[in-house]
């Protein structure tokens, strides 16, 4: 993907092993280590059996960048990703408050909030999970057309639909 038209992280939930290896990527790319707790994708595992990456969707609205009341938090015209400005950044959580699937989190380090930025334009969680050929998440060109806050669900939410894929009609039963 070019680093110039807006991208996006495509799921396929069903087809994460769990190995975690984006939140290795991730951190690695963003922290130089690993440091899964600092990783913008993180793995859920709410049932056994059923991982998956919970990310940053962009959703269309950015509810997270409205709600930021310093003006810490913007999108990247490139990329379509949040930016945080860690410097304006009070750390008051009206950005994980407003996001639909409370994404963001307050970094384990400054405590500043951390979200997705697609590591300009080159998200490395997608790369690792492509070439490990799991497939789970992959860059795609974003689509205007479409609304992505489809995504930005709670780790409940996805768990409970996931179960039912993975089990069929009773794995619902699985997620309560």
């Amino acid at each position: 993907m070019s680093a110039f038209e807006p991208i996006w992280i495509a799921r396929d939930f069903p087809k994460c092993s769990g190995c975690r290896l984006c939140e290795v990527a991730c951190s690695l790319h963003h922290e130089g280590r690993i440091w899964p707790e600092a990783s913008r994708v993180r793995v859920f595992m709410r049932v056994p059996g059923a991982e998956f990456p919970h990310l940053c969707a962009q959703c269309h609205d950015y509810p997270c960048v409205a709600s930021c009341p310093v003006g810490a938090l913007s999108v990247d015209k490139k990329t379509s990703a949040v930016l945080v400005d860690r410097e304006a950044c009070t750390s008051c959580g009206a950005c994980i408050e407003a996001c639909p699937g409370r994404i963001p989190f307050l970094h384990p380090g400054d405590k500043k909030a951390t979200i997705c930025d697609l590591c300009d334009g080159d998200p490395q969680c997608a790369m690792i999970c492509v070439e490990g050929g799991w497939n789970a998440l992959r860059t795609v060109k974003r689509e205007e057309s479409h609304s992505y806050k489809l995504y930005a669900r709670k780790p409940d939410e996805i768990t409970k639909d996931l179960v039912t894929i993975i089990y069929g009609e009773h794995g619902e039963e699985l997620a309560r």
